[in-house]
């Protein structure tokens, strides 16, 4: 995977937690819908941290191929 192709999910995952957090009703975060926008916050969260990792391990592949 390249690097705008990755770059592209992460900008979707920010689309997501953004839609998300305007589900939430923040008066009672943890009863009804507000329950899944908050689910819908944490999958996307995941997925940004996994793709940054994928990043940090490519450009340690890298490094390493080139010594």
């Amino acid at each position: 995977m390249n690097k705008i192709a990755t770059l592209i999910l992460v900008l979707l995952a920010l689309g997501l937690i953004a839609y998300n957090v305007t589900m939430v009703d923040f008066t009672n975060p943890f009863e009804g819908d507000s329950v899944i926008a908050l689910i819908g916050i944490l999958a996307p969260l995941c997925a940004i941290v996994l793709l940054l990792i994928f990043i940090t391990s490519k450009k340690i592949d890298k490094k390493i191929k080139e010594d």
